[in-house]
């Protein structure tokens, strides 16, 4: 009788093989929190304000706000007025990054943010649910002497979410409202050293565009980029995990395959659990040091969905695959119910992704949420994905107290055994248990470590350590899903020890009759767990 690995293995191994996968556990939060840098950098910008009265404007030239070329700037729009240069004729120029820096392909992405210093006036308010039109153009350079060329432009139209905390009256005037952050800019790769931003704000009074926008002084971004640092750490962590999952998953299949029978759901799911963790791992990102492969953020995106797809799915299989009942399991028609909201789910933060980062190929100024048909097409797609997840736990749920139910009420059959065959189904029960309840606690630590990061500072001093909170928090929870992944398929790969009848029934002193009552299944006499083969007794009853 073979059963996994987990069920042929002693206690005593079974806490040294736990023992090992923990130390790896605590090096995975160390190595985030101790060796790598926060993972990503805000830079506030400033810009500056240029005049620029050709008639094509920086059609065909570009304005740099510092440097031997830089544009003829203005200190205020009270100059402006003094001199009766007019709105359109000024560009705020924005240069990335600070004089003295380069930007490197490490960083990997750019995100950046816009706030307007709005001032009141009197005689030019800013009205209600005001649009903010932005005429953009993005260029870069790779050294200081070279032309700048265009990546892209874009007219970007944004809503103004503002409030006023005095008195619309006389004496307010000056005083600047407090406006949200707009979304401006995204981009997935930074293959260049110098990148260029100009902003113009065209007025159109017949046709209303940027009327009723207040006073706008000054123009801020503030710039958000992966630390270099942390990238090498990530990029290490993931060549170094890449090959620990494709051997043992490799190892795994080859088990299964020299098996007598044909592989059951469960191994199936274990064994696509596999490839869809090394999908995850493979450190495709390497190229993007070399290349301006600007579809990353996306692909990355995408890589995570399917992993989390089929560890949601194989919860819920898992789960069914130990159920006692009368239906036949043991292929994945039979899990529509659960697995469909799973499905549903994933397709709809596909296509709100899509929606985004796969625009933002082509546009990189664009946002979903700039405007009401995004913005609420948007929300759609969440909520939907929301109600299918809350679908899934209460089946999730559901079907884990089953289990537990079960197997707890199998127990009273115990005492009726032999001793040595009531130890041995104990264990297999403990040992199930056991993995439930180090699955909980997975998705448990995800959880927290997630809510830690967001309201801690993100970092802990502890007299001369520095720990990182947040960069410990992405390699500890990348670590412990690849450490999970790695446990399932060493735990659960078919065991090499076979007990023969003789062993079976006369060393163990169990009789035919209870010998058959406790392994038979509706699947193959030889299944895939001990555990899977009490839980299949029901069926036959």
């Amino acid at each position: 009788m073979a059963g996994a690995i987990i069920e042929n293995m002693s206690t005593k191994k079974l806490c040294i093989v736990g023992g090992i996968l923990l130390v790896f556990q605590v090096i995975a939060f160390l190595v985030g929190g101790l060796i790598a840098p926060s993972p990503t950098t805000a830079v506030p910008y400033m810009s500056v304000k240029c005049i620029d009265v050709r008639k094509n404007h920086h059609k065909t030239k570009w304005l740099m706000p510092w440097g031997p070329n830089h544009c003829e700037k203005l200190k205020d729009f009270d100059e402006a007025v003094s001199r009766q240069i007019e709105a359109n004729d000024i560009v705020f120029a924005v240069h990335i990054p600070l004089p003295s820096k380069e930007m490197s392909p490490w960083f990997q992405f750019m995100l950046f943010i816009m706030q307007l210093d709005i001032a009141f006036k009197m005689d030019n308010d800013l009205k209600e649910n005001a649009e903010i039109t932005l005429d953009v153009s993005l260029a870069y350079r790779d050294d200081m002497f070279d032309d700048w060329k265009e990546i892209a432009h874009a007219i970007e139209i944004r809503k103004l979410k503002c409030t006023f905390g005095s008195p619309k009256t006389l004496e307010s005037e000056g005083r600047h409202y407090d406006c949200d952050f707009l979304p401006f800019m995204e981009i997935g790769s930074v293959a260049h050293k110098y990148y260029l931003l100009n902003i113009r704000l065209p007025v159109n009074e017949r046709k209303g565009v940027n009327v009723g926008i207040g006073e706008i002084k000054d123009i801020r971004l503030v710039g958000i980029h992966q630390n270099g640092g942390f990238t090498k750490v990530w990029f290490a962590m993931k060549t170094f995990l890449t090959p620990s999952i494709l051997i043992i998953m490799v190892w795994y299949w080859r088990r299964i395959t020299l098996m007598t029978r044909a592989p059951v759901l469960l191994e199936k799911v274990i064994f696509a659990l596999g490839i869809s963790m090394t999908f995850i791992n493979i450190p495709v990102e390497w190229f993007s040091i070399g290349f301006d492969w600007t579809w990353m953020l996306l692909f990355g995106d995408i890589r995570q969905g399917i992993f989390y797809a089929m560890l949601l799915s194989f919860w819920i299989i898992f789960c069914g695959e130990h159920m006692m009942d009368q239906n036949e399991r043991n292929r994945l028609s039979g899990y529509w119910k659960q697995v469909g909201p799973i499905a549903v789910g994933s397709f709809c933060l596909f296509i709100f992704d899509m929606c985004e980062r796969g625009v933002q190929l082509k546009n990189p100024f664009y946002s979903i949420w700039t405007t009401e048909v995004g913005t609420e097409l948007a929300m759609a797609f969440i909520i939907v994905a929301g109600i299918c997840l809350c679908l899934y736990f209460l089946f999730l749920c559901f079907m884990v107290f089953q289990v537990f139910r079960n197997i707890s009420g199998k127990q009273s059959s115990l005492p009726a055994m032999s001793k040595a065959r009531r130890l041995h189904y104990e264990g297999l029960i403990f040992r199930f248990k056991f993995l439930m309840l180090i699955t909980l606690a997975c998705a448990a630590m995800t959880v927290i470590f997630f809510i830690v990061s967001q309201v801690t500072e993100g970092h802990w001093k502890w007299g001369d350590i520095t720990i990182q909170v947040n960069s410990a928090f992405f390699t500890g929870i990348y670590g412990m899903w690849n450490l999970y992944v790695f446990a399932l398929m060493f735990l659960y790969a078919p065991s090499h020890k076979n007990y023969g009848e003789d062993q079976s029934n006369g060393d163990l002193g169990v009789n035919s009759g209870e010998e058959l009552q406790l392994t038979t299944t509706i699947t193959h006499v030889d299944g895939p767990t001990e555990v899977y083969k009490l839980a299949r007794k029901e069926a036959q009853e």
